[in-house]
């Protein structure tokens, strides 16, 4: 039985041959995502701003310009009606009162069920404080930071400190070019979108670990190769692992995206372009950065120590 391959086993791409221009098309990507952050900002959700939400189900089709009407004329602020899944599905979005406190938020909540009645069935009410939604805006970068922070340690310890160095300047790119794509498109930030990123950086690191890995394995293997085409070398052998592994994961998350409904449509975008932005990084930067910094062999050790500067390869 043959085995299905996307990619051949001899494959010679020259990805490092690129890595001037992709740090240049990374650092692009950085500073303008830093720029949106600063200017735009994120489209925070409830979880993060503050308010309430309210899903309900209408007896057929929603008219939502008459949903608009009707609750428009309470007089709460800013109220934002959608559809939500299908046709009779609507989400209602209240920003918090101005006067704050529980019992001001379950007033909105009373006037739309005065206002609309039985003739709709309420699905989902939740009510996040201002005092809250501090606390986990502050909770969810904390996440992130951790995340990162800790991910650092583990390739310490299990490589070396470039290796650490290159994994972690891929994370920040991930994250950063993630959190421009949320700018951009404005889509809905709230603890999906952090679960979103968190899994990003999971996904990301791992795929760096493999590369990592067998440049390691190369290291000790190859004594006297120039370590740009060593490096050459170990991504085009753990790159079939790396098309087949994340083109098995798309058609999960394309699948989510197409059938999985309004409330996880905005997570699994996110998660769609963080399995492109994360192989990237991986092969374009994390890698490379090993390059710039510099890696060295020792014999002795099996591991690392005199620079690899001899620029003729050594026969397998």
């Amino acid at each position: 039985m043959r085995h299905l391959k996307l990619i051949p086993d001899d494959t010679n791409f020259q990805f490092v041959k690129w890595r001037y221009i992709a740090v240049g098309l990374s650092l692009l990507v950085m500073v303008v995502s830093s720029a949106l952050l600063i200017t735009r900002g994120l489209n925070f959700g409830i979880d993060f701003e503050g308010g309430i939400v309210i899903e309900i189900s209408t007896d057929g089709p929603a008219d939502i310009s008459q949903l608009r009407a009707d609750i428009g004329g309470l007089d709460l602020g800013e109220v934002q009606i959608q559809e939500f899944g299908q046709a009779d599905d609507v989400l209602i979005r209240v920003q918090s009162p101005r006067d704050g406190g529980e019992e001001a938020s379950q007033e909105v909540v009373n006037k739309i069920r005065g206002q609309l009645g039985d003739t709709v069935e309420y699905r989902r009410v939740e009510v996040v404080g201002p005092q809250v939604s501090g606390e986990l805006v502050q909770d969810g970068i904390l996440a992130v930071v951790i995340s990162i922070a800790l991910m650092l340690v583990y390739i310490w310890f299990r490589f070396e400190w470039q290796f650490s160095l290159g994994s972690v300047i891929a994370l920040v790119h991930d994250v950063m070019a993630t959190l421009g794509l949320f700018c951009i498109l404005q889509l809905e930030f709230n603890l999906t979108s952090i679960a979103a990123i968190l899994t990003i950086v999971g996904y990301s690191m791992n795929d760096t670990v493999i590369v990592f890995d067998r440049v390691r394995e190369n290291l000790r293997k190859y004594k006297k190769m120039d370590l740009g085409a060593l490096i050459d070398l170990s991504i085009n052998q753990t790159l079939s692992r790396t098309v087949m592994t994340s083109g098995t994961t798309l058609l999960a998350l394309l699948a989510l995206f197409i059938f999985g409904g309004e409330v996880l449509r905005d997570f699994t975008f996110a998660m769609i372009f963080g399995i492109f932005i994360g192989t990237y990084s991986s092969i374009f930067i994390a890698a490379p950065v090993l390059l710039t910094v510099g890696v060295t062999r020792d014999a002795s050790t099996g591991g690392l120590g005199r620079a690899a500067k001899d620029k003729a390869p050594e026969k397998a």
